[in-house]
């Protein structure tokens, strides 16, 4: 690809992402998500190369946001790990961010269903969150021996409330099981 088709590609996955962010996603057809974000179904085939290619390339790119979020999160070296797991849940909880992540975990649910042009999501989908994790846990003084294994647990927990939260929309109680996840590591 040239610079100016990456730069293309970019543009395309950009505008992608802030329409699911606004519209959710549902069962839009590709043509009607081109018209959406003023290109061509064509040229979406083009850089992606079907509609679960973009979906896919969606995913991996909020994901991203959200992992460097958790850098900024940990250059501030005077908060807790607490704090930092505190602020992350607050940003990846919030509910502008619920189209990205109800799209997570259906196209997560597709890719291991194995559902064509879907399977390359699972090459990523947990461990940069674990090396992200595992170096908040390392510069905040845990074992080097278990914190991966705590990463792992805390990208399990995360997950699993965010889905807790979309299912059921019991905001209370579900911050009430991230603090209690949260208070063994104070």
């Amino acid at each position: 690809m040239t610079g100016e088709d990456t730069s293309a590609r970019d543009q395309l996955l950009a505008a992608t992402i802030d329409h699911v962010a606004q519209h959710g996603l549902a069962d839009t057809s590709l043509r009607s998500l081109a018209a959406a974000i003023g290109t061509s179904h064509r040229m979406l085939i083009y850089h992606f190369g079907s509609k679960e290619g973009l979906l896919v390339e969606v995913v991996r790119a909020v994901e991203a946001r959200q992992r460097e979020t958790l850098d900024a999160l940990r250059a501030n070296e005077a908060d807790s790990l607490a704090d930092v797991m505190r602020l992350l849940w607050r940003d990846v909880s919030d509910p502008s961010r619920w189209p990205h992540e109800r799209l997570f975990f259906e196209m997560y649910g597709r890719a291991l269903q194995g559902r064509p042009g879907t399977e390359p999501l699972l090459e990523g989908v947990v461990e940069p969150w674990l090396d992200k994790a595992a170096q908040v846990g390392a510069r905040h003084g845990l074992d080097p021996q278990t914190t991966r294994a705590r990463a792992r647990l805390g990208v399990a927990t995360v997950r699993g409330l965010l889905l807790d939260l979309l299912a059921t929309g019991d905001r209370a109680g579900v911050d009430r099981a991230m603090e209690e996840f949260i208070s063994f590591y104070e």
